[in-house]
């Protein structure tokens, strides 16, 4: 059966088991060699099959037949797949495959092929005759290929490059402290780099995709109007103070043509509490130079009129001109107080930031304000703040309260009750309000009680308490604001919350007697980690070193006011603290020769970082 179904097969197949004897063939296979039966028959041996073809001339002219016969043995042997073509003494091309099998043996098919080689000899004439137009048209194509492959070439780069630009462009977007994104027509987003959540505390970072009144929240109707005339084709930046801790955000809407919007959003608190800090140093610039001269003008007014008011009531004048002369004495002592009062708000008042307890401000502040309380009057205080050290001003916040209670307790009368309370607002604000149950502020004094010389107690008043803690707060960089409540009034202060540095170095005494350069070195200290405590000249340092047994080391300046210097309160210190001169003077300076050889100096100008390795080298020894 298996010799009938090949014999269906038109190829010519031989099968030879691993001895290279005959297993089986068709007999296409012998008539196509021209074969004896013995040769097809099982058993027949390979290498007289080859030499019989070979000695009838089917391999052409042979001169050595038996080096040809084991050729073809060693090739058979070698059980390696092979293809090869022959063209046959009759003309007849045929393919010879041969592959081993699996069991071992091996299979060869031969097939007949003349035909196939020349329909590919005539295809390949055909070819040579086609005409010089199609030729033509081939190398264009083959040209306008080269270009395209060239062009695509160009446009992988170009898309490599965008890839990079983009991926550039996200991660710098991911890196700026601001909400960069994109809203198309209907308000969804399309792009959105991951800041939202830190701009707008509470909403989600991942918005692609999102409608923006469901991303922004509450905050969407604070924008909604400025989104609305960007959608119109117009630009738009403004500010608002969002509900979650006060924050104070600036956005900025570009329309584009396609009807989409660019969003740029970032928190600006900081930025506003310095803005506001410095309008207020400006404002108050401003108000020192106009009242500077009119209170000394008026200065020497009130002089002359209490001179002259001495000298009529030493002239044994009517007792009705006695009182007279009493009341207008008391009215320019009273003059003269206001503009002690006026000097002092328009004065050069620096804010001074330490780090704080607020616990123990509050505290002191409550034992520094009952003695002046009437019996009647109760003072609570009720303090969440936390207990990390805050940089304020204590001595300026402890006066603006003090202030504060002295006109609840005028408001109180003789009884009622003042409350303190104070918290933080997230990690943005410390809120402090201090209440009353009086009567609260009347309308006018809502809309005017903060403008100078406004008061509601008449004669008794000068008009410039809350105008000076509202003072204090805007040059701290806050807010103040007055409030009725069912119970009474209520003022609600907000300051900066700025955690206080922890302390590396403890407490170091800085000597300088130039304001400016001082506020430069105590903020360099500050940043370092150290508690800083300052003077002016050596006696005030020395002064300061013998109270306070916790200073870490000194830095000062080699020239200060007064006749000592720099060199004469290291002599004075001697061994008890470690001392770092500083000075602008030239090497060649006497001054600066003497200094190297007492100990280290720092050459004017410095930086933060020039201290801070002077300071760790110095910790070493």
């Amino acid at each position: 059966m298996t010799t009938a179904g090949l014999n269906l097969i038109a190829q010519a197949i031989s099968i030879y088991d691993d001895d290279l004897k005959l297993a089986v063939c068709n007999r296409r296979f012998q008539e196509m060699f021209y074969l004896p039966d013995a040769l097809v028959q099982p058993g027949a041996r390979f290498d007289e099959t080859i030499r019989y073809i070979a000695e009838r001339g089917d391999y052409g002219p042979v001169t050595d037949i038996e080096t040809l016969v084991q050729s073809r043995v060693d090739q058979a042997l070698a059980f390696v797949p092979h293809y090869f073509e022959r063209v046959r003494p009759n003309g007849q091309v045929i393919s010879i495959e041969g592959a081993p099998l699996t069991e071992g043996g091996w299979v060869t098919v031969y097939t007949d092929i003349t035909r196939t080689k020349r329909v590919e000899e005539l295809l390949r004439a055909r070819s040579e005759e086609l005409s010089d137009q199609l030729l033509s048209h081939a190398e264009e194509l083959s040209a306008t290929n080269r270009e395209l492959a060239a062009t695509n070439s160009a446009l992988e780069e170009t898309k490599r490059q965008l890839t990079v630009t983009e991926a550039r462009t996200r991660l710098t977007t991911e890196m700026m402290p601001a909400h960069i994104a994109h809203v198309d027509a209907k308000g969804y987003y399309t792009y959105s780099n991951r800041r939202l959540s830190s701009v707008i505390p509470g909403r989600p970072s991942n918005i692609l995709r999102m409608h923006i009144a469901e991303a922004l929240g509450p905050a969407f109707n604070k924008i909604e109007p400025h989104l609305k005339a960007a959608y119109s084709g117009e630009s738009s930046v403004f500010e608002f103070t969002e509900d979650h801790d006060s924050r104070r955000i600036r956005v900025a809407f570009t329309p584009e043509e396609s009807g989409g919007v660019y969003i740029l959003s970032m928190d600006i608190t900081e930025e506003t509490q310095a803005r506001v800090a410095l309008q207020q140093s400006r404002r108050r610039a401003m108000a020192a130079q106009m009242t500077s001269g009119l209170a000394h003008d008026f200065s020497n007014l009130l002089t002359i009129i209490l001179g002259m008011q001495s000298k009529l009531e030493r002239m044994g004048l009517p007792e009705e001109a006695a009182k007279l002369i009493a009341a207008t004495q008391q009215t320019a002592q009273r003059g003269g107080r206001l503009l002690n009062r006026i000097a002092d708000m328009t004065g050069n008042r620096t804010l001074r930031p330490v780090a704080t307890d607020m616990h123990g401000v509050l505290e002191d502040l409550k034992l520094l304000a009952t003695p002046s309380l009437p019996q009647g009057i109760g003072l609570s205080v009720l303090d969440h703040t936390p207990d990390e050290a805050l940089m304020l001003d204590p001595g300026m916040l402890q006066d603006a309260l003090l202030n504060l209670i002295l006109n609840a307790r005028d408001a109180c009368g003789t009884s009622g009750q003042i409350t303190i309370s104070a918290h933080t607002i997230g990690n943005i604000w410390i809120e402090i309000t201090v209440s009353d149950t009086g009567p609260g502020f009347s309308k006018e004094a809502l809309e005017k009680a903060l403008n100078p010389f406004f008061t509601s107690k008449g004669s008794e008043g000068s008009g410039l308490g809350l105008p000076m803690v509202y003072d204090t707060v805007k040059l701290a960089g806050g807010d103040l604001q007055l409030r009725n409540s069912p119970s009474g009034a209520s003022v609600v202060l907000r300051l900066p919350y700025r955690a206080a540095p922890h302390s590396k170095g403890g407490l170091a005494l800085l000597v300088e007697d130039n304001e400016d350069l001082r506020a430069t070195f105590r903020d360099m200290l500050v940043e370092l980690g150290h508690t800083v405590i300052e003077a002016t000249s050596v006696d005030e340092a020395c002064a300061l070193a013998a109270d306070l047994p916790d200073i870490s080391f000194v830095l000062s300046d080699i020239k200060l006011e007064g006749l000592a210097t720099g060199l004469d309160l290291a002599e004075r210190l001697k061994n008890d603290l470690p001392i770092i001169l500083m000075t602008s003077l030239p090497l060649s300076d006497p001054l600066h020769r003497q200094a190297l050889a007492m100990g280290p100096v720092m050459r004017k100008p410095f930086t933060r970082a020039q201290l801070s390795a002077l300071l760790r080298s110095e910790a070493h020894r």
